[in-house]
């Protein structure tokens, strides 16, 4: 209590010496060790006289000493570390993408209305003309609306099928035609399909034929929808089992979702896809089979409520025309795939009794008659899991923005 305040100072630097010696050790040479040492003696020394002139004479003395006690390494400049946080960031963000959360953006409609693909609304009439320039911008921060007014720029037809060019969250196909022009389109191949297609005419395989355009027609006039950005929890399955009637996402490794047969057309642009998201429909061990509207589990009509929501088709799971659909057969006509679910009687059992990661789960569309799923291609396996879709991100005036169910 009734020390002098510089004899409390000497003996705190005495003191955190001894914790810098510690600290530093591996990093000091033994000389500037017994310096340091040598200079701590001296203080306490000079600190037992009681003169506080040599106190304060070799307190100056112990701190140069630890102060130069290491190797010199130069100041990073401000543009360093801004290099050094930006790095940390990215490496803790691409952890956390590969670990516990990922944005998984959803290219096509065969989650329809539970989560939102990307959409095309064309042919707007040749008074259409784009919003304002602040219009625009509200339109795709909240909605992910954005405005397209391509004209062809001379004769031209398509020549190639829509080609995936899709990076990251961003999905693009492009397609190349007859005058040499390659343009991009913001939409997967399927939907970018449509543009094409030559709706008032009808071929005799079914097929609609592919439109020629003129110079100064419209190729897309009007705006482009983008898909739900959700985001997948990659931590979950770790620690409990996938609950039949979740939404969930999954990679395509080793699913045979490509169609072998060139005649027909692809299913909604969703072929070729490094992921899926769908309603997990079957657990290992489950027979499924559709009578429609339904969805048998087991010998009976599925109730879970996200299946449910799809048998009863009520609402916006209803269709354009307010038909019901609900579960419905795999295409009756398609092939080129397993389609273990395509004839009235069929079912489909996953299998439980299976090495690790083999065991079976069935993925159907909440869409189904826009769906590439299980009904035509098989089972997912368990290594194929990703996780269940958590939440939905953005945009925010869809009507899906918060948790998914």
């Amino acid at each position: 209590m009734f020390t002098p305040k510089w004899k409390k100072e000497a003996k705190l630097l005495h003191k955190g010496a001894k914790k810098f010696l510690h600290y530093k050790r591996d990093l000091l040479k033994p000389d500037r060790i017994d310096e340091i040492e040598s200079r701590r003696t001296d203080l306490i020394e000079a600190i037992k006289t009681g003169d506080k002139a040599k106190v304060e004479e070799a307190s100056k003395q112990l701190r140069a000493t630890c102060e130069h006690a290491l190797p010199h390494f130069p100041r990073q400049s401000a543009w360093e570390e801004n290099v050094e946080v930006m790095f940390v960031a990215l490496v803790v963000a691409l952890g956390l993408r590969a670990y516990v959360i990922q944005p998984f953006r959803i290219p096509t409609g065969s989650m329809q209305p539970t989560l939102n693909g990307i959409t095309i609304e064309n042919d707007q009439g040749p008074d259409f003309k784009k919003p304002w320039l602040g219009k625009q911008a509200w339109d795709l921060v909240m909605r992910g609306r954005s405005y397209r007014n391509i004209v062809a720029k001379s004769d031209m037809y398509p020549v190639s099928q829509p080609i995936d060019a899709s990076w990251f969250l961003f999905t693009r196909t492009k397609v190349k035609f007859s005058n040499g022009e390659v343009i991009s389109f913001p939409a997967a191949a399927g939907e970018t399909a449509s543009i094409f297609e030559d709706r008032t005419k009808v071929l005799p395989n079914g097929r609609h034929p592919t439109k020629t355009f003129q110079k100064g027609d419209p190729i897309l006039r009007g705006w482009v929808d983008t898909g739900d950005l959700v985001l997948v929890d990659k931590v979950s399955y770790h620690f409990r089992k996938p609950k039949r009637g979740e939404v969930f996402v999954f990679d395509t490794r080793g699913i045979p979702t490509e169609r072998r047969d060139p005649n027909q057309p692809k299913l909604g642009g969703q072929e070729g896809g490094t992921h899926y998201i769908k309603r997990l429909c079957g657990v290992p061990g489950d027979t499924l089979e559709i009578r429609s509207p339904n969805l048998w589990v087991n010998g009976k009509i599925a109730r879970e409520p996200g299946i449910q929501k799809v048998i009863r088709s009520e609402g916006p799971y209803a269709g354009k025309h307010g038909e019901r659909n609900g579960y419905i057969l795999a295409d009756p006509l398609a092939s080129g795939y397993a389609l273990p679910l395509q004839r009235v009687g069929s079912s489909f059992r996953l299998r439980a009794e299976a090495a690790p990661g083999l065991r079976e789960y069935a993925a159907l569309g909440d869409n189904t008659a826009n769906s590439l799923d299980s009904r035509y291609w098989g089972s997912v396996k368990e290594f194929n899991l990703a996780g269940p879709a958590l939440f939905s991100l953005w945009p925010f005036t869809t009507g899906h923005w918060g948790f998914i169910r």
